[in-house]
């Protein structure tokens, strides 16, 4: 599966609409566990959500994607320059010990076996010493219910071009590899903004019933891990 053409269209055709959109509400998430002045790496750049959230916050943000195009946006958007590079995360342009924090969030659930042990090790590497590994995977996802066959070539594919499902055993095992203190929680992220009134309502009972362990479709996993 090329990936790279997925990301280049979700991330850059103006013609679509805006497919991150509704990850604000992640993103907000997300920046909630960066102190400003933190040195944070984000894969996986989307059309820039995340990271225009944590330069606001003061973060000094760095990011990696294999979209020569997203990059390019983020470095004239942001003023990022060197700071956004083109890669992948399994073999980073980064030095060693260099971020407090690397973020991979709805990321990890596209790479391989060998890619994922990869980046995992690409990770820690680029991480100082006590430095945190956080991100978020769809929680359970039954990979089947998203599959299609492309008319024109007829190969079976992902929409969104996951290869991994991951469950709340499964994901901590995967990171335990690798890291230390791996903490996991379950979130229905939802996105409030557009909603109408009986919309959020029914976004808040979802919240609630998730925060009291009723799990179901359309769940994310959060994780949070430090370097060993």
């Amino acid at each position: 599966m090329e990936q790279e053409k997925i990301w280049d269209y979700f991330q850059n055709d103006d013609v679509i609409a805006d497919t991150f959109a509704g990850a604000r509400t992640r993103y907000i998430f997300l920046s909630r566990h960066i102190k400003p002045g933190t040195r944070v790496l984000n894969i996986g750049v989307g059309r820039g959500g995340l990271e225009a959230i944590l330069l606001q916050k003061g973060a000094i943000v760095s990011c990696l994607d294999p979209s020569e195009k997203s990059i390019a946006n983020l470095r004239e958007q942001m003023g990022l320059a060197d700071r956004a590079q083109v890669g992948y995360s399994q073999a980073m342009p980064f030095t060693d010990r260099h971020f407090e924090v690397v973020i991979m969030s709805e990321v990890i659930e596209h790479l391989a076996d060998g890619d994922l042990r990869a980046t995992l090790a690409e990770v820690s590497r680029v991480l100082v010493s006590g430095g945190r590994f956080i991100g978020t995977v769809p929680a359970d996802e039954n990979l089947l219910a998203n599959q299609f066959m492309c008319a024109h070539c007829g190969q079976i594919s992902h929409r969104w071009g996951h290869v991994q499902t991951f469950s709340r055993s499964s994901l901590r095992q995967r990171l335990e590899t690798s890291f230390d203190r791996v903490e996991l929680s379950r979130h229905f992220f939802g996105d409030a903004h557009s909603l109408n009134w009986k919309g959020r309502i029914s976004l808040a009972i979802k919240k609630l019933l998730v925060g009291m362990g009723m799990t179901g479709s359309g769940e994310t996993y959060f994780f949070s891990a430090l370097k060993k």
